[in-house]
């Protein structure tokens, strides 16, 4: 029976992936006729005169360069969108402080790619850090989220449309739980954890939050919420009291509120900051906005544009393999998994420490960052990522830098580091592990009518299996594994935290903590991003100032990149409807069900991927 499955399981897979590659074939000669009759793309051109940089983040930014490709867009136009890294908008921001021909920046979105709050914080600090030039930074936008309001009000000038929004209400976390369904599919999860805060269960076990979660979720929402009070405040001059009062209170309701509780300062049209933009270009004082119009049109350049002129015309970042003094940055960004990475979105144990392992041997390389954007996942491959941490440490400084979530396992294969930095709106901790098998027999009978049978040599032959209940006693072994796997978690957070084993239990147990809350319970060591991470292992290496940043990547797989980039939608979030990305979600969440089934053994990953609005 299982020879029949293996081999219809082959012959289904093969004429599916058959299918795939036919169509591949196909959209590519089709689009290649079409090319072959399209004008040619022009090539980024250097800005000349009086220059804004124009970020618009429609295509979002990421940690990895193997995770720069998006999807497919076959509306209007062939093309495939690709994202830019934080270590190149980090040095583009850099040249154009500088750069004579940029005269400012211009925050524009009229894209709405993917960024977590850490992007947006770390952008953020980016554009603060622009401004100390004297050079100006102005914000327009149709809609401002949450999340777009918080990045913006670092402008100098915050713009709105007059018929536009600007969200400003507080912050919600929802979970979605499976129990119900499961209970009318007659499928019973097997689920053993360590951890009272391991939420990442929770939604297969029950059908609401527990104590310990709520709590845990609360303090995240207030501690991220008192993080943009208070950079608003800051920015815009406006108490934290009056700002937390305006969202309780619902005080913006249309633009004119905004206008009058001085969140932004100018209601306009798009043309109008046309004017705004020139008149600033020119060192022209503004008092009254409404006489703008775009009469005058400034030069404006893309920052995708910039990004390639800048990796053309400068030598940062020009990865000199033969440089005496290189800083390698390694990337771990994705779900961890055993064996190789096998595309975008993974982090493959094998495929890291062999990056790590490479930067550790090649005495050209004085120091290891390792940005780290993970929920963790598999434990032995957070093990196999610990161990070549721990070695390259003991030789050189290793420093882990922390982008949206280093959670769980996330948070395992970072402890070893000679300091860890991150976000205050970073997810990191999860300190916590467990371990879960759905039990489908009685479903698959009561449902479909399909029954099983078989033999086996001994009681334990078929453990594990998901076509029944475990025993008293298979459920005592797995909980010894899996109190296994944590003690050896917190032992390692131990050491290379320098605390005691039970002040690490006391922060662990699978709580979810924030860059903010972080920094107080010793688990990262400061606040900071990329660049800072950067800038630190080359003071702990003693080659500041001399040295070349060099990133380890992965090989680029063709056929993978192709998938990844079918596995897209290909449209931005603006050009995606309320229903659409509604159904989105549910998916998302229904495809977490199935891979929580798929995997086995003992699993080191955050509670879930939390989502603010």
């Amino acid at each position: 029976m299982k020879h029949f499955f293996s081999t219809f399981g082959a012959a289904l897979l093969a004429f599916f992936v058959g299918g795939i590659l036919m169509w591949v074939v196909v959209v590519f000669s089709l689009a290649g006729m079409a090319a072959s009759m399209m004008p040619k793309q022009k090539t980024a051109k250097a800005p000349s005169g009086e220059t804004v940089l124009v970020i618009d983040l429609q295509n979002g930014i990421v940690d990895s360069p193997d995770n720069k490709f998006g999807g497919f867009s076959l509306s209007g136009k062939f093309s495939i969108p690709m994202s830019n890294t934080t270590l190149e908008v980090g040095n583009a921001l850099k040249s154009a402080a500088v750069d004579p021909k940029i005269k400012g920046v211009y925050l524009n979105f009229t894209g709405n790619g993917m960024l977590s709050y850490a992007n947006v914080e770390e952008l953020r600090d980016m554009l603060a850090e622009f401004k100390k030039s004297g050079k100006f930074v102005v914000a327009y936008n149709d809609v401002y989220s949450q999340a777009s309001y918080w990045l913006c009000s670092v402008a100098d000038k915050v713009f709105v449309n007059p018929e536009g929004a600007v969200d400003w209400r507080g912050i919600s976390a929802n979970v979605m739980f499976f129990k119900g369904l499961l209970d009318k599919l007659g499928v019973d999860m097997e689920i053993v954890r360590h951890g009272s805060f391991k939420a990442a269960v929770e939604p297969y076990m029950t059908d609401r939050m527990s104590s310990a979660n709520r709590m845990q979720m609360n303090t995240i929402v207030y501690s991220l919420w008192n993080v943009l009070l208070g950079d608003v405040a800051d920015s815009r001059g406006i108490s934290a009291d009056d700002l937390k009062a305006y969202a309780e209170n619902m005080e913006i309701r249309d633009t004119e509120d905004a206008l009058r509780l001085g969140m932004v300062d100018g209601l306009l049209y798009s043309d109008q900051v046309e004017g705004v933009l020139w008149a600033m270009s020119n060192g022209r004082q503004v008092s009254d906005y409404s006489d703008m119009d775009d009469s005058h049109v400034v030069d404006k350049i893309s920052l995708g544009d910039y990004i390639a002129v800048n990796n053309m015309m400068t030598s940062y970042n020009s990865y000199d393999m033969s440089a005496d003094n290189k800083i390698a940055i390694i990337y771990a960004e994705g779900e961890i998994v055993d064996g190789e990475s096998l595309g975008s979105g993974q982090v493959g144990g094998l495929t890291l420490s062999e990056q790590i392992a490479s930067a550790r041997k090649d005495d050209k390389v004085k120091a290891v960052v390792l940005r780290v954007n993970s929920p963790g996942g598999s434990a032995l491959a957070s093990e196999v990522i610990w161990r070549e941490m721990s070695l390259c440490r003991e030789i050189k400084p290793v420093i882990v830098s922390m982008g949206g979530m280093a959670a769980s396992g996330g948070y395992y294969i970072s402890s070893p580091a000679d300091m860890i930095l991150a976000d205050r709106t970073t997810q990191t901790g999860s300190i916590g592990v467990f371990g879960m098998i759905p039990n489908v027999g009685k479903a698959l009978e009561d449902k479909l009518g399909i029954t099983f049978d078989g033999v086996k040599t001994g009681n334990a032959a078929d453990m594990g299996s998901i076509l029944r209940p475990m025993t008293p006693r298979e459920r005592a072994i797995v909980q010894e594994s899996v109190d296994e796997v944590y003690g050896t978690f917190v032992d390692h957070v131990a050491e290379g935290r320098n605390m005691t084993v039970e002040n690490v239990d006391a922060i662990g147990q699978g709580r979810v903590w924030l860059g903010f809350n972080a920094m107080h319970n010793g688990l990262i060591d400061g606040f900071g991003g990329l660049d800072d991470a950067i800038a630190m292992a080359a003071d702990r290496a003693g080659i500041a100032g001399d040295y070349t940043v060099y990133e380890i990547v992965s090989e680029p797989d063709p056929f993978m990149m192709l998938l990844s980039m079918f596995a897209g939608s290909g449209k931005s979030q603006a050009q995606t409807s309320a229903v659409e990305a509604n159904a989105e979600k549910l998916f998302d969440s229904c495809r977490a069900l199935m891979q929580a089934a798929e995997k086995g053994g003992v699993m080191a990953r955050a509670a879930y991927d939390i989502e603010f609005y």
